[in-house]
């Protein structure tokens, strides 16, 4: 690969009989906004056969000028250009166009923005600056490249920067490596459709071609042909557009596609000679006697582009391979940059039958833009799910609106809606994804995924990675009481878990503006807020986004009694306080178990009812809240009198049942690091079901309480405070129909159509982040973030049966045979729970 000049944009330009308009061109970059010392010019003089050489030598100095000896077409004489070529950039303009002062600098921002850019697409007008000459790329079915808008008046309506499919010739910018990699212009297109060519092989190999409109130029526009017949140019779009559906049409999509594309230039070409097709049937009367007739070379132009083709097949059919062997982005992935492929083109009266004729029997249009997203999970999927997988499954129930999604979990997986399908796999069988992989374009994935399963690590695909649960900081908690060493290492497992999930992925999904905070400060630290990520988006919206837990739009409907008169000791006049949810080590149930032995005094009537105990993923322990609540309770001899705990875990399409007949909805924590960036997914069900909420001050929710007077946020352990809240939203009438008022209103904010927006509106144009860099070569080739050096991860390197080997050998070290033991008892034990 040639050596190139950091920072330096190498502008080429073609001429063909055209040597004023290549003079004034050139006058104009040298008056450019941008130093002249990252400036180089290079004018191909393109066989012209006049004077043009002898005029073009006598330009300033520091002006490159290319003699070819022949015309090279467009494509040959900008390839011979970058071969002279020095730049980081390379920048392609028209000579009979004229570019705007900050051209160059605008373009060159845009590349900054992404590492996976890989063209810039200038905004090009008339050149009387009226007239829009290209401000947007599109394809027709049949293989012809086109540009919206082009010969409208310029209303600045279209100004929206955006990813296109390809970028005009008459002016447009390339990484150089890139051009290099992609392989340049094809030189068998000579010119016509070499753009958009060159910008759907960029495409397939994962780059993206990004228009920029305050990147403007203004053309004459096609001068060059003005010496010719309309004939040769019909001659040279009919046979490129061929080329270009041959080469870079996947399998499925040529089959579909070629046939019907065949058949249309043959019609195209009649139609444009006015011909019958039909005047050599034996029916049709006429002179026999002259072998001969007038064929305008108009429709001759289409049936030699035919024969073009087949005559160059051996070497289209190599070029078909190298394109489709390199690839990483699917003819699906493309479709939204495609633009509308339904476009006949030319207003001929035979042809535009013929065109719905070979539409509407060949199915060319039956292609599918949905894009294919999977996402992960490591909690079961069914009908008793927790946390993890609830929000798995809505993200799957709301993407699968627009894409085809498919939800796989790493312990269990039933399906629970035809809108998507489900599928189970296995970090003993890391191979297990691979076909999930391969047929997905964007991933989403929690917890542990991309630690356990290599082709998910090595994904090319656009990477989704959702925190919402900061895994590291509830080991802090869960980890408390165990041997100091082996608390440490809980939470840095944890740790060093997060921090891989945060070099691989594109985009991120937090629960809460603060926790938007902690993850900025830890990608920062990672390396991941740099200069790229940063000139993309300076809020760094582009990177991360708040798309918290969400509840249905649909209000809860009782189906069943669930806890009144169906629990023993539960009555149907009883006020009911429900803890949504299980009871895991952060959380303080003993204050509000005293509390409510307390109120029980003075009002027999309140219950307290855990809505669940046993966790529905095998792989989660019951930990010790959950044996000293039930031995506070005993204690205090308030089990199944005052205090009752539902054993089971409730299903998920069951649990409004027990949340309608409750009065209040709890949680109470302990006050630290986790509570301050946790987010009570459980509070969200009582806001679903419209019940007051009493809780512990100091994370995103008890802001929330308190702000909105949704019920009372208190202070952690204190007693007093709790039993003061809960009688007032137990037995105080009015208190309880404003805090009811108020959850009405509140939860809008919350339904799952709101929480998950950024994430759909990311769906729609998902890009790998801006400090991506694509690694060429292959398909598999990997995709890395530019960032500084770390130190190795304390995790083990390995997956499948050889992790499961290092665990033993971990506990073998920590505890001897009896640990290895009693972790093996206690995951079969789990198993067999989870079968249960």
């Amino acid at each position: 690969m040639k050596k190139r000049r950091t920072g330096l944009v190498s502008v080429v330009l073609v001429n063909f009989r055209g040597t004023d308009d290549t003079i004034e061109c050139v006058r104009g970059l040298q008056e450019l906004n941008w130093p002249a010392e990252l400036l180089e010019i290079i004018v191909v003089e393109n066989g012209s056969g006049d004077d043009s050489l002898e005029r073009l030598s006598r330009l300033e100095p520091g002006v490159t000028v290319v003699d070819s000896k022949a015309n090279l077409g467009f494509t040959g004489g900008c390839n011979l250009g970058v071969s002279h070529a020095s730049g980081e950039f390379i920048a392609f303009l028209n000579n009979d166009a004229r570019p705007d002062s900050d051209w160059i600098r605008e373009a060159v921002n845009t590349f900054a923005t992404g590492e996976d850019i890989g063209a810039v697409a200038s905004k090009v007008l008339d050149w009387d600056g009226d007239k829009v000459d290209f401000l947007d790329a599109a394809v027709t079915w049949y293989g012809m490249g086109y540009k919206p808008h082009a010969g409208e008046t310029d209303r600045g309506a279209w100004d929206e920067e955006k990813d296109v499919l390809f970028g005009t010739g008459a002016a447009m910018f390339i990484r150089a490596h890139v051009f290099e990699e992609v392989g340049g212009f094809d030189d068998d297109y000579f010119m016509f459709y070499d753009d958009v060519d060159l910008g759907w092989r960029l495409n397939l190999l994962g780059y993206r071609f990004r228009f920029q409109p305050k990147s403007l130029a203004f053309h004459k526009h096609h001068a060059s042909m003005n010496k010719f017949g309309n004939f040769r140019e019909e001659y040279l779009l009919e046979r490129n557009a061929l080329y270009t559906l041959y080469k870079n049409l996947d399998d499925d999509s040529l089959a579909r596609v070629f046939p019907g594309a065949l058949l249309l230039a043959v019609r195209r070409a009649i139609g444009r000679g006015k011909l019958d097709s039909a005047s050599l049937d034996l029916r049709v009367p006429g002179d026999d006697s002259d072998p001969m007739m007038i064929v305008p070379k108009s429709t001759m132009a289409g049936i030699f582009a035919i024969d073009q083709l087949v005559e160059f097949l051996p070497q289209m059919s190599a070029t078909r391979e190298r394109v489709q062997r390199t690839r990483v982005r699917s003819d699906r992935e493309l479709t939204h940059l495609f633009g509308n492929v339904d476009e006949p083109a030319y207003p001929i009266e035979t042809y535009l039958r013929g065109y719905e004729k070979i539409v509407d029997s060949l199915g060319v249009l039956a292609g599918t833009s949905r894009r294919r997203i999977l996402v992960i999970t490591g909690d079961s999927v069914g009908e008793k799910m927790a946390g993890p997988a609830i929000r798995a499954w809505h993200i799957a129930k709301l993407l699968s609106d627009e894409h085809d999604v498919r939800l796989v979990s790493m312990t269990r997986a039933d399906s629970l809606d035809d809108a998507f399908e489900v599928a189970v796999i296995s970090h003993h069988r890391p191979n297990s994804v691979v076909e999930h992989e391969k047929w997905a374009d964007v991933i989403i994935v929690q917890g542990h995924a991309l630690a356990l399963f290599p082709a998910l690590e090595r994904s090319t695909k656009v990477i989704v990675v959702d925190v919402y649960d900061p895994l590291h900081l509830e080991q802090l908690e869960q980890g408390r009481g165990k041997v100091l060493e082996l608390w440490n290492k809980q939470v840095n497992d944890a740790t060093d878990a997060l921090n891989h999930q945060l070099l691989i992925g594109d985009f991120f999904l937090c629960a809460s503006d603060r926790q938007r905070h902690f993850w900025l400060g830890q990608l920062a630290g990672l390396g991941r807020i740099n200069a790229f990520t940063y000139s993309r988006d300076s809020e760094l919206d582009s990177l991360i986004a708040v798309a918290p837990f969400g509840i249905s739009s649909t209000d809860p409907v009782k189906s069943r009694a669930a806890i009144r008169g169906v629990t023993p000791g539960i009555g149907l006049d009883d006020k009911v306080i429900v803890w949504g949810g299980g009871i895991y080590n952060w959380f303080d149930p003993g204050t509000l178990i005293r509390a409510v032995a307390e109120i029980s005094v003075e009002h027999p009537d309140v219950r307290l009812f855990f809505l669940g105990v046993k966790h529905p993923n095998p792989d989660v322990p019951e930990m010790e809240a959950v044996s000293e609540a039930r031995l506070l309770s005993k204690e205090l001899g308030m089990t199944n009198k005052h205090v009752f705990f539902n054993e089971a875990w409730v299903s998920f399409d069951d649990r409004q049942n027990y949340l309608l007949e409750a009065d209040i909805g709890v949680s109470t924590h302990f006050q630290h690091v986790e509570t301050t960036f946790s987010f009570r997914t459980r509070i969200l069900d009582y806001l679903w079901a419209g019940l007051p909420i009493v809780t512990t001050e100091g994370d995103s929710f008890g802001d929330l309480v308190e702000k909105e007077k949704l019920g009372a946020s208190i202070p952690e352990r204190d007693q007093d405070a709790l039993v003061a809240a809960l009688k007032t939203y137990l037995y105080d009438p009015s208190a309880i129909e404003a805090a009811r008022a108020n959850v009405q209103r509140v939860r809008e904010q919350f339904v799952w159509e709101r929480a998950l927006a950024p994430l759909v509106e990311f769906c729609r144009q998902p890009v790998h982040a801006a400090d991506k860099t694509i690694t060429p070569g292959h398909a598999a080739a990997a995709l890395t973030a530019k960032v500084k050096p770390l130190e190795a991860a304390r995790r083990s390197p390995h997956t499948g049966i050889r992790r499961d080997v290092d665990r033993v050998a971990y506990y073998f070290r920590q505890g001897g045979a009896g640990a290895v033991i009693e972790r093996f008892k206690a995951r079969q034990e789990r198993l067999r729970d989870s079968r249960g």
